[in-house]
């Protein structure tokens, strides 16, 4: 199986990641891939294909698509487009998981009315979290919240059949063990302790990186933090050594290190670009 795990951030002030497809410009190809959230694609503008279980999902202006957690999906862009993306933390369902910890949404409700009403959702969210007007923390949650009541009234697929089950459970582990580190990232981890705390050898738990991931454990716990250390440089007035003690780094000397050697640009010299444009605005 040819696919790489997704790391998903949520945004720094929400409980959910939102942004505008990275591939809106058009000639773009994101190959397979996973992730434990659930993902919402909604098509503004343009068109877009996404690939699942090797059937194709054709989207045009007005549509979306849900991704379930665990699902392994591509997405061709040849043409340009604006689409909002809303990536949803499987946590947020945990009050409707199935025994087997498993939930599943379908692409529509049935009713043209309601798929119309839950896009329109989208991009209100979108709109008014990127407009920030006074009150907009209060909306933005508002209409997360309905579009999350609406995905489990409306969207929730009830009877799953053992085949998709058993699908879903490949990926289950590795899933449960990226969350395990993604709330532990700042502490000391290693390999052999969050191993056992699994129930795994720390081989077998190597092997099942490399298998799933794509990735080793080191690169993908060094990812983790770089993205959370990162947001906190571009988000924060934080100094570059509060932003490396705090995301798991030795020190500063260590994170500038590891960030020049993955954006080819010392954390100071970005802090300083920022800092340029903002006296400029």
């Amino acid at each position: 199986m040819e696919f790489q795990h997704e790391l998903i951030i949520p945004n720094e002030d929400l409980p959910f990641k939102l942004f505008s497809f990275e591939g809106r410009n058009g000639n773009y190809i994101r190959e397979k891939h996973w992730h434990t959230s659930v993902e919402i694609f909604a098509v503004m503008e343009g068109t877009l294909s996404f690939y699942r279980n090797e059937k194709e999902y054709p989207l045009r202006a007005g549509e979306f698509l849900i991704i379930n957690s665990n699902e392994i999906h591509s997405i061709h862009a040849p043409e340009r487009n604006e689409t909002v993306v809303l990536q949803i933390p499987l946590k947020q369902f945990e009050d409707y998981f199935t025994a087997q910890r498993y939930i599943r949404f379908s692409s529509t409700a049935g009713d043209p009315k309601e798929d119309a009403h839950m896009a329109g959702l989208i991009r209100k969210l979108y709109r008014v979290y990127g407009e920030q007007e006074t009150g907009y923390e209060f909306r933005t949650r508002s209409l997360y919240f309905e579009i999350l009541y609406l995905l489990v009234r409306k969207y929730r697929v009830t009877e799953v059949q053992d085949r998709e089950l058993r699908y879903s459970r490949r990926l289950d582990a590795l899933s449960r063990i990226t969350a395990y580190m993604r709330e532990h990232y700042s502490e000391e981890l290693k390999l052999s302790e969050v191993a056992a705390t699994f129930g795994y050898s720390a081989e077998y738990l190597s092997r099942m990186f490399k298998k799933y991931a794509k990735i080793n454990f080191k690169t993908y716990l060094q990812d983790i933090r770089m993205a959370y250390a990162y947001r906190d440089l571009m988000g924060t007035d934080k100094t570059i050594s509060q932003i490396a003690l705090e995301n798991g780094f030795c020190g500063s000397r260590a994170f500038s290190k590891e960030f020049q050697k993955r954006y080819g640009i010392l954390p100071s010299e970005v802090r300083k670009q920022k800092c340029q444009k903002s006296a400029m605005v």
